[in-house]
């Protein structure tokens, strides 16, 4: 069940056009493609690896946002607008093995259009923390939900 690499980060956001446009204007990241998940996402690159996860932050966050990630704070500013770390990982059926294990509670997610299936999971501070799959290892196991079943 190894963890191989970071993928990612979510920052949630009162203005995504304007974080967007810092990150692409000062650090120098570019916007690319996403999965439609039916909420509001902008995803920035460096290279061909998509780093930096946007999406809409606050009270007022779509249901939809809610349903497929949760939300654990509705911060846009200061440190609580990090929404989750994501890891690239293999051996789905040991990882939620060792979860059960440990008493860990995860949701299962799946996006279909990207190959991933998710595991997420909160940590002991509250972070949560998502671990990507691909749709191979999880041949049998059935998501609670999938990113194109959320209503347009």
């Amino acid at each position: 069940m190894p963890l191989q690499h970071l993928e990612h980060f979510l920052i949630q956001t009162a203005d995504l056009e304007a974080t967007r446009d810092w990150y692409v204007n000062i650090l120098g990241f570019r916007e690319g493609p996403h999965p439609d998940f039916k909420f509001p996402v902008i995803w920035l690159y460096l290279g061909d690896t998509d780093v930096i996860h946007l999406t809409q932050g606050g009270k007022n966050v779509s249901e939809n946002r809610k349903a497929y990630l949760g939300q654990q704070s509705d911060a846009v500013h200061g440190s609580g607008v990090l929404d989750h770390v994501a890891f690239r990982c293999n051996g789905l059926r040991e990882m939620m093995e060792n979860l059960q294990k440990h008493k860990v509670e995860f949701r299962k997610r799946m996006v279909d259009d990207q190959g991933l299936f998710q595991l997420f999971m909160l940590d002991p501070n509250g972070l949560k923390v998502e671990l990507n799959f691909s749709n191979a290892e999880a041949k049998g196991i059935s998501p609670e939900l999938m990113a194109s079943a959320l209503p347009a």
